[in-house]
């Protein structure tokens, strides 16, 4: 069981949660418990379960099996109670093209019958917060995609959520937005709300989130802070090795004891150590002359290929 560290009641408390698709099984008996204030993360490539989980959670889809509170209640006899206090930001953006910026959130507000004083109060403070203030009165359409993203953050803000649920929050933004959107994700986290997000993004879940499940197969593999799980699973340092096409299929036995494993991808060699320069001299002393060598520190998704074998982004 992944419990929370603190004595505080978990905002979600999930045990042996199971939710199938006639014979798939889309999530396989998972534990967790998401605690108030934090930014918890479900990390793992598409098809782990981690967008069924998410569904399961936000009260729109029953669990198959075991058991489940959100907020104290339980989806599927609370489930109207739940959605009210969530704030949810889906996958893809479902925003009223042909309205204006500040007419998506008048409109969205009136779902949680809110006054319409409290709406446009709340709308001028939402736009400023995630710095679309000045494009109120534009149509939504000709917006990019990262502003787009960023009045979907605000949408779901509009009713004071308890709790966010952000479902791939960053997929498909260029790098610029998708710090400008970590930005305000952080903002909101100091604010004190609690943070649920999927990402198939290593460096995302490196950067929001305090405590993180990784998902392979619709199970979880993994639990712990992005520290605390690259320290369990990697060394230090990863040397990154590519050589000319058709080379590396001929090095078998040739960095044997230069690094505590090695891992073969198809594009290139990850040797993982606690000291990659004296790994990259070790190769070179054995003759070997790779095309790249690249010396980084771990990170997530050295972890997912120490418990899955594959790449976590795919």
């Amino acid at each position: 069981m992944l419990a929370v560290t603190s004595q505080t009641t978990p905002l979600i408390h999930a045990s042996a949660l199971l939710k199938r698709f006639g014979d798939f099984t889309a999530v396989d008996g998972i534990d967790f418990d998401v605690a108030p204030g934090e930014a918890f993360g479900f990390l793992g490539p598409n098809g782990a379960g981690k967008t069924s989980t998410m569904r399961m959670i936000g009260a729109v889809s029953p669990r198959t099996g075991g058991e489940l509170r959100v907020l104290g209640m339980d989806p599927d006899d609370d489930g109207p109670a739940i959605r009210a206090r969530l704030g949810v930001v889906p996958q893809s953006d479902t925003l009223d093209m042909e309205l204006t910026v500040q007419e998506n959130l008048w409109i969205y507000a009136r779902y949680f019958d809110l006054p319409y004083s409290v709406a446009r109060t709340r709308t001028a403070e939402l736009l400023e917060f995630v710095q679309l203030n000045d494009r109120a009165k534009d149509e939504v359409e000709p917006l990019s995609g990262g502003m787009k993203r960023r009045l979907t953050i605000a949408r779901g803000l509009i009713n004071e959520p308890d709790l966010m649920l952000l479902d791939e929050p960053t997929t498909g933004l260029d790098p610029q937005a998708r710090h400008l959107l970590w930005d305000r994700l952080y903002r909101l986290k100091q604010r004190g709300v609690t943070l649920v997000l999927t990402t198939h993004y290593m460096d995302e879940a490196e950067q929001l989130c305090d405590r993180l499940v990784v998902m392979d197969k619709a199970r979880i593999v993994a639990h712990g802070s992005p520290r605390q799980l690259i320290d369990q699973y990697a060394t230090r340092e990863v040397l990154e090795l590519r050589f000319p096409v058709g080379v590396q299929e001929t090095l078998d036995g040739k960095l044997d004891g230069i690094a505590e494993r090695v891992e073969h991808l198809p594009d290139r060699l990850l040797l993982y150590t606690s000291d990659g320069d004296a790994a990259a001299s070790a190769v070179h002393g054995r003759g070997l002359q790779p095309e790249s060598v690249l010396v980084r520190r771990s990170t997530l998704e050295d972890v997912f290929l120490r418990l899955t074998g594959r790449r976590l982004i795919e």
